[in-house]
């Protein structure tokens, strides 16, 4: 072999080397790396065993707030990141049916972080457990009823409670309402829409919506609204704020019920069996202007027998 040729050889063998090491180099940072947030690594987990937890940081997107976090977890005192049981202090957390979901992490050398999804309210309930005083209890719109920690008192008293349900105990906790991803669109559709109306709701039953698929909702001067489930909500409010408008032109007597269920024409009933009510246009034309009737009595008592357990 000529001596140019031996040189490029070597020069091959060389270029082949170095990429060999090149490639092995960055395999073995990747895996330090990995292994360093696994803390998983000798010197991580040694210099972990020495060092108590000194925070625990909260990552969440609800209301629950770091003293509760403190209380709920308990960890000991002077315990280490190594010595903690995730899955333990995980099942802790979602012990709290407000927790929808719930990630812990060590940070070391000393800091636990916990990530947490909770769940949201869109109405209420009242219940009664053996003897205790009756208690609030909040519901979502998956149906999961909890008690709620953290929540303002002002927005939790603008919430409808919930009547027409039967809460079954499953050993520490409710079996979820059904029907309530429904319920919860009626709701929010109206507070979006039409927070003029929602804001005189008191009460939303569900009596009637399994077997036929109506709603039903107390509000303040309308002892009943029958929603139907199978028409979008939105013509529904459209033709209930309509009909209150035109309700309060004419009289200032309490409706006893109004039937949004059955379609365009709406049945009307008054309190007053001597007012004889206008039958309603197909097409109403929508009135944002705010509806005030007059107050109905609390329909809290009803609410407390229907919730009994």
């Amino acid at each position: 072999m000529s001596p140019e040729g031996r040189r490029r050889v070597v020069w091959s063998g060389m270029k082949t080397a170095f990429a060999v090491a090149l490639v092995g180099g960055l395999a073995w940072s990747g895996f330090q790396i990995a292994a360093l947030f696994r803390g998983d690594t000798p010197a991580l987990a040694k210099a972990a065993e020495a060092v108590p937890v000194r925070a625990v940081e909260l990552i969440t997107d609800g209301v629950l707030d770091k003293d509760w976090l403190v209380r709920t977890l308990a960890l000991p005192r002077n315990v280490t990141l190594m010595q903690l049981d995730l899955y333990q202090l995980q099942a802790r957390l979602l012990q709290t049916k407000q927790v929808r979901s719930a990630t812990l992490t060590r940070n070391f050398p000393s800091t636990l972080t916990v990530s947490l999804s909770e769940y949201s309210p869109v109405a209420r309930v009242m219940a009664q457990l053996d003897r205790e005083e009756p208690h609030v209890l909040l519901v979502s719109r998956e149906g999961v009823v909890f008690e709620g920690v953290g929540f303002d008192g002002e927005m939790i008293a603008t919430l409808p409670w919930l009547a027409g349900i039967k809460l079954v105990r499953r050993d520490d906790t409710f079996a979820p309402v059904a029907g309530m991803e429904t319920v919860a669109d009626l709701l929010a559709k109206a507070k979006l829409e039409a927070e003029h109306l929602y804001r005189d709701w008191q009460v939303v039953s569900l009596a009637r919506l399994a077997s036929d698929n109506e709603i039903e909702v107390q509000a303040v001067g309308v002892a009943r609204i029958r929603f139907g489930t199978h028409e979008d909500f939105f013509r529904q409010l459209a033709r209930l704020d309509s009909l209150l408008d035109a309700a309060r032109a004419k009289t200032d007597k309490p409706l006893r019920e109004v039937n949004l269920a059955i379609g365009a024409q709406v049945p009307v009933a008054f309190e007053d069996p001597t007012l004889v009510p206008e039958a309603m246009p197909a097409n109403p034309k929508r009135n944002s202007r705010p509806v005030r009737p007059a107050a109905t009595p609390s329909p809290f008592p009803q609410l407390q027998r229907n919730s009994n357990l």
